[in-house]
């Protein structure tokens, strides 16, 4: 058995990580799930979280991710991300401004979805899955940003 696991990370503008690792912890949308030398093979979807990379006990590395797919083989982990920031990149004062407008926007969209009919109520229930991504986007920065401060 291998004694570490390939690890790449991709966003659809360029490979952000390409190494052998301990260990990868990734935010599955039915929950975190580690990924150490021999994994069974998988398929998940990310869900906005961190990755956080293992060199022997320690983490190495965090990465928020804003959602994708990953794949694991009992040789590599691949994940196929929408974007990726290195953790400690993340402004709590930007996100939390970020919050605000996404909160202050989503009544009167949702107030608009309930008038409208026809292709103007698909196109703004379009607009409120976007929103409502944006808002559950900058929630999980929020929280990375909380554990890289307690760790």
């Amino acid at each position: 058995m291998p004694e570490q696991v390939s690890f790449e990370l991709v966003t659809p503008e360029r490979m952000v990580l390409s190494e052998p690792v301990d260990m990868v912890v990734v935010p599955g949308v039915e929950g975190d799930f580690g990924v150490l030398p021999g994994h069974s093979l998988l398929i998940s979807t990310i869900r906005p979280g961190t990755i956080a990379v293992y060199q022997g006990q320690s983490v190495t590395r965090r990465i928020f991710v804003v959602g994708g797919f990953a794949e694991v083989t009992p040789e590599r982990c691949t994940v196929l991300a929408d974007a990726a920031i290195p953790a400690e990149d993340l402004d709590r004062t930007a996100i939390e401004a970020e919050l605000q407008v996404v909160r202050g926007n989503l009544p009167s969209l949702r107030e608009r979805v309930a008038r409208a009919t026809g292709t103007d109520r698909e196109q703004l229930l379009i607009e409120l899955a976007a929103l409502e991504r944006d808002e559950r986007v900058a929630q999980a920065k929020l929280q990375a940003v909380a554990e890289l401060a307690g760790h």
